[in-house]
């Protein structure tokens, strides 16, 4: 009891200063925020409370997540754990190379770069040892956005098509390289890939700067006759799928082939043209393809080019070195691997993430039911790729990647690896809990009180002003006396107890001075 009654003395000492320190910057508080407009730079270099700067738990922009348990996840064992493994080493060479942390900061941040040194270091040539690689270094979570149960996948690949170098009568639809009036915002106009969405400017002059032409301008000339043609193709339909899978293939007259990557876009959002198909009861949803769209456009060339003219989004190339038996490079700048390497959403993933997809799939023909469970590694991206559980599987080059992918718009699972530095579990344990509340004896017999609070306002809505006596109604008089006597001593103490803390008496109401300086004039001499 002793003890007890000396803590709750202490509580009541520190308490009661608080409160007075409290009231006293209350009725102070226009005084402080006129000094503070001159001592911002002061203020700003004060330190911060002292609490451990830790990061905050994994957050990823409109998604929902769960740990699960490796055995939970459908198909993880049955995998080819080794393939994913080598696919992860690929990406692992340019994360180990980042001198810095990444300018637009995200959920992973620079997490991957001590999965991507044990890779470096260890020697893997097995399923066996690369299946315990990621199960000792990642943490799966089952992902999606939030509200649903699934991801959404769709399939992409690299076209082989016909081609030449110079313009023919066959050949003579132009795949343009980036113009050099093309300009983005916080980018140097010599840089070496510029992202796939955004604002894009044509620049006039040296400071004028307008949106860039879109699709019907530059199918109709804008930028023709300027020396931007690396090939020229058989018609805009080879172009647009060119333009929708961001590379190609093209085979030239003399047998040689021509790499060709994206490099730009002109900043207008890309429009599915498959969709206003749909919506305009052309093509039935559950038909679609890129197989269906192309004959649709071959057999309606009107038709065509209105709809071609309604995605106002257009892509430029640059060209690549590559073989005919190199894969084609994706955005993080490393060759795709058929059957492992996906495209996601840059603005909320990092490039290298590891993702198991899980779900079935027409792999076989368009009605098969192909169960797809495989540990995929996010390597590119593309302009419809939006959201946290969403991706486009990549399956090669050729014909026959073109007709499995064009037929993929499937829902599927998502499981996220994430590496085990970042464990929302473990990090949760570390994160600082708030000051404790002062217990409830002492809230009670402090109660809080706002000195800056107007008397006459809270006298017009029959509330008497702090420290004010008045005299006790019949009402009052009779409830002190209902009440027990142990409950009318507490009250009185309480009431004592809050007397005793002095509030800060008003400001005094200083007339400003106003005696009259003498004025001293000053005589000049007029020059002659």
């Amino acid at each position: 009891m002793a003890r007890e009654a000396l803590t709750n003395a202490r509580g009541l000492r520190r308490y009661a200063a608080t409160s007075c320190v409290i009231a006293v910057a209350l009725s102070l508080a226009p005084f402080a925020a006129f000094a503070a407009r001159g001592a911002h730079t002061l203020h700003s270099a004060r330190p911060h409370p002292p609490y451990p700067r830790l990061a905050w738990p994994l957050e990823i922009s409109g998604s929902q997540y769960v740990p699960v348990a490796w055995s939970d996840i459908a198909g993880w064992t049955d995998d080819d754990h080794l393939l994913a493994y080598k696919t992860f080493r690929a990406s692992c060479r340019p994360i180990a190379a980042e001198q810095k942390p990444p300018a637009d900061p995200k959920a992973l941040g620079i997490s991957l770069r001590d999965p991507c040194h044990a890779a470096k270091a260890g020697d893997i040539s097995d399923g066996a040892k690369a299946r315990a690689f990621f199960e000792e270094h990642f943490l799966p979570l089952r992902i999606s956005r939030i509200g649903e149960d699934e991801g959404f996948v769709t399939g992409y690949y690299e076209p082989v098509i016909d081609g030449s170098r110079t313009q023919t009568d066959v050949y003579s639809v132009p795949v343009y390289r980036r113009p050099s009036n093309l300009f983005v915002r916080g980018f140097k106009q010599s840089a070496s890939g510029l992202p796939n969405k955004g604002q894009v400017f044509r620049k006039i002059g040296r400071r004028k700067l307008v949106p860039y032409y879109d699709r019907a301008e530059i199918e109709d000339g804008a930028i023709a006759g300027r020396g931007l043609e690396i090939c020229w193709l058989k018609d805009q339909t080879d172009l647009l799928f060119t333009q929708i899978q961001g590379s190609a293939r093209v085979r030239l007259e003399d047998g040689s082939t021509l790499r060709i990557n994206y490099d730009a876009h002109n900043g207008y959002p890309y429009t599915a043209v498959g969709r206003i198909l749909i919506d305009r009861g052309i093509i039935p949803k559950d038909q679609m393809s890129m197989q269906k769209i192309r004959e649709w456009m071959d057999q309606n060339p009107d038709g065509a080019r209105e709809l071609r003219r309604q995605n106002r989004s257009y892509v430029f190339f640059r060209e690549v070195q590559l073989s005919d038996k190199d894969e084609a490079v994706g955005a993080q700048g490393v060759p795709l691997t058929p059957g492992r390497s996906i495209a996601v959403d840059k603005a909320l993933h990092v490039y290298g993430t590891p993702f198991f997809i899980e779900g079935e799939l027409p792999i076989e023909s368009e009605q098969s039911k192909t169960p797809f469970r495989r540990l995929m590694i996010a390597q590119d991206t593309g302009s419809a790729i939006v959201g946290p559980a969403r991706a486009d599987l990549y399956f090669g080059a050729g014909a026959d990647a073109g007709r499995v992918s064009g037929r993929l718009r499937h829902n599927v699972r998502f499981v996220i690896l994430v590496p085990k530095s970042l464990d929302p579990v473990a990090r949760g344990r570390k994160m600082p809990l708030p000051d404790a509340r002062p217990s409830e004896k002492i809230a009670k017999l402090f109660p809080q009180v706002d000195p800056l609070k107007d008397p006459q306002k809270d006298q017009k809505n029959g509330a008497k002003p702090v420290g004010a006596s008045a005299a006790p109604s019949s009402r009052n008089v009779a409830a002190s006396s209902a009440r027990p006597p142990a409950a009318v001593a507490q009250a009185t103490t309480q009431t004592a107890a809050a007397k005793a803390v002095p509030l800060p008496e008003a400001r005094p109401n200083i007339e400003p001075s106003r005696e009259r300086h003498p004025r001293h004039y000053r005589h000049y001499r007029r020059s002659r």
